[in-house]
């Protein structure tokens, strides 16, 4: 049984969004929401249960989550946009207005999430999306290829190859990071909250230079406008055969772009190369991701399992900022202080147990309410 219907498309990317925001809390969880403090010691076998829960929750989630949330904004946007233009409006100015606001419940959410918010960026990449309305798919596909090709990171390692004594601009990032966890521990409130929205928010911008993430969103962004105007979520045999050429690329080039990743050096143009690596490899994960995902959504067996989630993907800003709040109450120390108790197995079942109560909220919410 296959998806026939309009609202049945929605409730795909509805699906989609709530397990990108899901995979965001369990990754968040076991970094206990960038508050690096573990038990000082452990069993052997709880050891080794925290490694590999380590190592497999951010070998599916980490770098990208974030990425399917990103596509699914410049989806969003395509949807806002074709429904203002289908009433003779233009939903350009009306854009930039919200991505103020998201601006704001970026703000908002850093207040409890010490390492700055993910939405700040998404409010300035978002610029991105108001310039390109009016251009055509051919040109929005080429921009969306020039951002994944992370254009700065091999500027700056080619200009390292050419000069052994050139290095990329230090931002301090790791001195940021370093007064961040300093006043975390001390437990102030107020201090937590005051540093958060200003040197956290900071060194989350800055860090995101590092990390090349500023070109990947704008990338995902595209990509995502592109989805929706091509009517990519939608069910029919031409869309599927496009998920499953998505999958098959995407599990083929992450395979040698995994493998090369590790191979290379602490010289800057090797820095700035397995950056790149970096962020390719993830992007071709997220895309065996999202692929599965939409493939598998279009089975009624899948769709039961995964009900929970087109609720939890309605309310996606709303479950997103409630799990700073709540992870901050969880594990900082001006909460319950857990975090030194909690190893990554517990976290990750704190986080499964935050999902769950979060989901049924969101089910029991909507029954009653639009939004």
């Amino acid at each position: 049984m296959v998806l026939k219907t309009e609202k049945s498309r929605i409730d795909a990317v509805d699906a989609l969004r709530g397990f990108a925001v899901m995979a965001i809390l369990l990754v968040h969880s076991l970094e206990h929401f960038i508050f690096p403090v573990y038990p000082a010691s452990s069993p052997a076998w709880l050891a080794a249960l925290d490694e590999g829960v380590f190592a497999v929750v951010f070998a599916l989630f980490a770098g990208k989550a974030y990425a399917i949330f990103a596509l699914l904004f410049g989806f969003t946007f395509h949807l806002q946009y074709a429904s203002r233009q289908s009433r003779g409006e233009d939903f350009g100015v009306r854009f930039l207005w919200r991505l103020l606001l998201l601006a704001g419940f970026a703000t908002l959410n850093a207040a409890f999430f010490p390492a700055g918010d993910v939405l700040l960026l998404f409010s300035l990449v978002g610029v991105v999306l108001f310039a390109v309305r009016r251009l055509n798919d051919r040109t929005v596909l080429a921009l969306a290829l020039l951002f994944l090709v992370q254009p700065v990171e091999w500027y700056h390692c080619f200009r390292a190859l050419a000069d052994p004594g050139f290095a990329p601009p230090d931002l301090g990032v790791g001195a940021m990071y370093g007064e961040v966890a300093a006043y975390t521990k001390a437990g102030d409130f107020w201090q937590f909250v005051a540093g958060n929205v200003t040197l956290g928010q900071k060194a989350s911008l800055l860090w995101a230079v590092n990390a090349g993430r500023y070109s990947q969103t704008a990338g995902l962004f595209l990509l995502g406008l592109l989805l929706g105007r091509r009517g990519l979520f939608s069910d029919s045999a031409d869309n599927a055969r496009f998920w499953v050429r998505t999958l098959i690329v995407g599990a083929v080039a992450f395979v040698p772009l995994q493998a090369l990743h590790g191979l290379f050096g602490e010289a800057t143009a090797a820095r700035m190369a397995a950056t790149v690596l970096d962020m390719w490899q993830k992007l071709a994960f997220t895309a065996v991701l999202a692929a599965s995902f939409v493939l598998l959504y279009r089975t009624a067996r899948f769709r039961r399992v995964t009900d929970g989630l087109r609720f939890y993907g309605r309310m996606s800003l709303t479950n997103y900022i409630a799990q700073s709040v709540v992870g901050a109450l969880i594990f900082f120390p001006f909460g319950l202080g857990l975090a030194s108790r909690c190893g990554y197995a517990l976290s990750l079942v704190i986080g499964v147990a935050v999902f769950v109560l979060q989901a049924a909220f969101c089910r029991w919410w909507l029954r009653g309410h639009q939004r």
